[in-house]
């Protein structure tokens, strides 16, 4: 296996709604991250391979994706490629084209303009197209299935999830990139009227809009464009079946499998790791189904019941987890994004500096 790691990464400050187009939105971006290795002489020329992560059906539009690579620029040419995914899928095609040795370097990126779409429609198209999708019970409304599963089972109290929000919340308070911060209390939380029972608005994320990207380079070259690379020591995603009835929704036997595949139980300590857990809930069932120990430190950005931009939310993920690796403050931490209802399918990532 090559060595491949992220050297460079950028984000554009979330909103709960913006003007601005999908171009408009990823060109700072993509001038951001390459200002960041600027020093170390890297032009657009010397990417081999760039990787897109975006959903049509959040714009109304198709191919909409296209629209996407103007914010690349006309010249010089390139080679790339789309993902119908959240861009830690992009991510990964990424990593396999590095792996087969046609590229040495890439750059991934993805978008997710929420507030323009229906977006609680729009995620039940992810859903059985037989006995589920027809009723289209909406994206909230499958996680509160999900959520009374867990409390009927005993898995977690309400309690329990409201101690997700205020923690995330008031990590937030240091994420320049959150929509939703601030210190509150539990109780007061709890007091609040369920918005779909058994969630209330703290148990859910926030509408977003953003955008973000990495750079990823293999072996000499990652050690020349960044001081301190976050190498990808491995990485899987595995599925469940869309069928909500055909499986337990108070556990994710998926992202325990991504996660053994992708190395967590032998790998050694972890410092962090940053779970894409839109629903309080879900990131009560992620840290049970991978094992996670109490001494991991979770979502120091707030995560995505703080900024949840569908499509870039889970590439934020991994983005929060290289950029502490980078800075010195973490040495290795897990990356995680999930896609489909009720954490279906779930990617894993695992990063570490040298």
């Amino acid at each position: 296996m090559r060595d491949v790691a992220i050297v460079a990464t950028a984000q554009a400050p979330s909103s709960a709604a913006t003007t601005l187009t999908i171009p408009e939105l990823l060109i700072p971006v993509l001038a951001d991250l390459f200002a960041r290795v600027e020093d170390r002489g890297v032009e657009r020329a010397d990417i081999d391979f760039w990787c897109h992560g975006s959903c049509d059906y959040l714009s109304g539009q198709s191919f909409s994706f296209v629209n996407a690579v103007d914010a690349i620029g006309a010249w010089p040419p390139i080679v790339e490629s789309h993902v119908e995914a959240d861009g830690a899928f992009a991510l990964h095609e990424a990593w396999v084209k590095i792996q087969t040795g046609e590229a040495d370097t890439a750059v991934v990126f993805s978008n997710g303009k929420n507030s323009t779409s229906p977006i609680e429609q729009v995620m039940a198209l992810q859903m059985d197209p037989y006995s589920e999708a027809p009723l289209f019970p909406g994206l909230t409304a499958v996680a509160a299935l999900q959520a009374r599963s867990c409390l009927d089972a005993g898995v977690f109290t309400e309690r329990d999830m409201a101690e997700v929000a205020v923690r995330s919340r008031r990590d937030a308070l240091n994420n320049p990139f959150a929509v939703v911060r601030g210190e509150h209390d539990i109780d007061g939380l709890l007091a609040a009227p369920m918005s779909t029972d058994p969630l209330r608005p703290h148990d859910c994320p926030p509408l977003t809009d953003g955008a973000n990207a990495v750079m990823l380079a293999a072996g000499d070259i990652a050690r020349r464009w960044s001081d301190r690379p976050a190498w990808i020591r491995g990485i899987d995603h595995r599925i469940d079946t869309q069928r909500l009835g055909a499986r337990s929704l108070s556990e994710s036997a998926s992202a325990a499998m991504a996660a053994a595949k992708a190395g967590l139980g032998s790998i050694g300590r972890l410092d962090v790791a940053e779970l894409h857990a839109p629903f309080t809930h879900q990131e009560l069932i992620l840290r049970r189904s991978m094992g996670l120990s109490g001494d991991v430190v979770i979502n120091p950005s707030g995560g995505a019941l703080c900024a949840n931009p569908w499509m870039a939310a889970g590439l934020a993920r991994i983005i929060e987890v290289a950029d502490r690796i980078h800075s010195g403050a973490a040495d290795r931490g897990l990356a995680h994004c999930t896609s489909g209802p009720a954490l279906q399918q779930n990617l894993v990532a695992i990063l570490e500096g040298e």
